[in-house]
């Protein structure tokens, strides 16, 4: 295209991102889903004004989708919140791990099933595990607050498994011949899994930790960085993810537990300042405001514009990694047994998962019926699937693979998409009359 030509259609996009927060509430599709038929449209499936495709061009499809699921994974930690219900981890952590190992084992046998090779079947299961943390704000918290279980469950189960489906494609990688699993698998468990899980945790908690209480000391004692909340949150998305792929853990979990860590700074500061006010005589004369109700007004300060400006962010990178999505469908991808994978990922193995997972659990049968349906699939598996076919993942069964993902994340996103809004509206009526 020329420039004259991307002016016009960046532009279009653009305008079309700041209505669609009004636009889309009426309609039943999701601005996600409208961004995706734009880039097939002006793909090679479409017009061909814009060629993009795997392998081709899968360090570019690995970083815009990388950015994306970063940037919405930090935003999504900091919604969250920690110590407040800490029983309320329970649920989520159980759908990231078990869940998602279920979901994986049963696309695995799927895939075997339709004569895919193991490493085959198990890198297309991996891929499609986890659900995505980019696409889910219709069913994801509404604000810190938010008690509500199943939303919370939802948010936190997104933050989680796009760190810990890792391993499981690595794995696959590894049965392929493309990474190093270490005699009987040796390395896979102690470096892949125990050190990039663990070592992402501490990471991601002691740098989000840092950062807030360096920014709260610069802002309170020497008056420095005030306004430049923005800028400091994407130097800890970018310092906290680097930091993370030179010690060889998991950059998403890391990301994410960082937004937490920051959100539990903020909590901590608060209930320090309300023990420094309950202390106060009410015969008392008013004294200066004490240092802690000036550490909690600061944290409160740091985590509203951070949050504020990540969700901004968010839908600049939901916007780019659709239209990128979009540019690699193609209309002969959409053969029976592509849908039928898709289908069963959906409709199947996702729904199985969720019921054997919160088997007596607190959650109602409305919310177990709607936490089944609500696997969102979409950025966070794309990436994978870069991630894959940048580092080693080729041959025949890659190319199926591509395919298969690119239907389910389609698919997705439209059913996903339309349903989000009125499910959730009728979730919210029912709660409200219960």
């Amino acid at each position: 295209m020329t420039a004259a030509t991307w002016d016009l259609l960046i532009g279009a996009l653009l305008i079309l991102m700041a209505l669609s927060g009004t636009l889309f509430r009426s309609l039943p599709v999701s601005a996600a889903a409208l961004y995706l038929a734009i880039g097939f449209v002006v793909g090679s499936g479409g017009l061909g004004l814009v060629h993009v495709e795997l392998p081709l061009h899968a360090a570019l499809i690995e970083r815009v989708t990388e950015s994306a699921v970063l940037v919405s994974l930090f935003a999504v930690g900091l919604r969250l919140q920690v110590h407040t219900r800490l029983s309320a981890w329970i649920l989520p952590v159980m759908l990231a791990t078990i869940g998602m190992l279920l979901t994986a084992a049963l696309m695995t046998a799927a895939g075997l099933a339709l004569h895919w090779s193991l490493p085959g079947a198990l890198l297309l299961a991996a891929i499609l595990a986890p659900t995505d943390p980019v696409l889910a704000s219709d069913v994801q918290v509404r604000h810190e607050n938010d008690a509500d279980e199943l939303r919370f469950g939802l948010t936190a189960e997104g933050g989680l498994n796009d760190g810990t489906a890792f391993p499981l494609v690595l794995l696959a990688l590894g049965l392929m011949g493309a990474h190093a699993l270490g005699e009987g698998a040796w390395r896979w468990v102690a470096v892949d899994v125990a050190w990039a899980v663990t070592g992402g945790l501490a990471l991601g908690w002691t740098s989000g930790a840092a950062f807030t209480r360096l920014t709260l000391y610069l802002q309170t004692r020497r008056q420095q960085a005030l306004g430049m909340e923005s800028f400091l949150a994407l130097g800890l998305i970018a310092l906290t993810y680097g930091v993370a792929l030179h010690a060889a853990v998991y950059g998403f979990l890391a990301v994410f537990v960082a937004g937490l860590s920051m959100r539990e700074v903020q909590r901590t500061a608060v209930a320090e300042a309300k023990v420094e006010i309950d202390k106060r005589k009410p015969s008392e004369a008013p004294l200066p405001r004490q240092e802690a109700v000036v550490q909690a007004d600061a944290a409160n300060a740091i985590t509203r514009e951070v949050l504020g400006f990540a969700k901004e962010l968010e839908k600049f990178v939901e916007l780019g990694s659709m239209v990128v999505i979009g540019c690699l469908m193609r209309p002969a991808m959409f053969t029976g047994r592509n849908l039928l994978l898709a289908a069963l990922l959906l409709v199947v193995a996702r729904p199985v998962a969720v019921y054997l997972t919160t088997w007596g659990s607190r959650w109602t049968p409305g919310q177990r019926r709607l936490g089944a349906w609500f696997g969102i699939r979409g950025v966070g598996s794309i990436y994978y699937l870069a991630y894959a076919s940048g580092h080693g993942g080729t041959g025949p069964e890659m190319d199926a693979t591509a395919n298969v993902v690119l239907v389910t994340v389609a698919l997705s996103v439209l059913l996903h998409g339309a349903s989000a809004t009125p499910l959730m509206r009728l979730y919210r009526s029912a709660r409200s009359r219960g």
